[in-house]
């Protein structure tokens, strides 16, 4: 029982857990920087499944997803790829410049 508890919770905390802002926009309408939209969108059909089938288990999902430990650990993991999305954005547009630049000749 304590083994699939723990389990239940690193699923949530892997797959992301804010069920209100999976159905707020499509997940191509989405900006590029939001890449914890997938992972939410696949919380919320497992989080729907589940409390379908059993509302106790649901109603514990909800709550696992709550603690403090999960959220710490998904505002961190957030702020990190956040920061990481920006710098591979700036990289990608130094490189798309060196190439018109340099190689296209522009």
């Amino acid at each position: 029982m304590l083994q699939s508890r723990a389990l239940v919770i690193a699923l949530i905390l892997l797959l992301g857990t804010t069920f209100p802002e999976v159905h707020s926009k499509s997940i191509f309408e989405r900006d590029r920087r939001d890449w914890l939209v997938i992972p939410d969108a696949i919380a919320a059909y497992i989080y729907e499944t589940v409390n379908k089938m059993s509302p106790k288990v649901g109603q514990f999902l909800a709550d696992a997803a709550q603690t403090p430990v999960v959220v710490v650990t998904r505002n961190f993991l957030i702020r990190e790829t956040t920061k990481l999305s920006i710098l591979a954005e700036q990289l990608m547009e130094k490189i798309k410049n060196l190439w018109y630049t340099k190689v296209l000749g522009y």
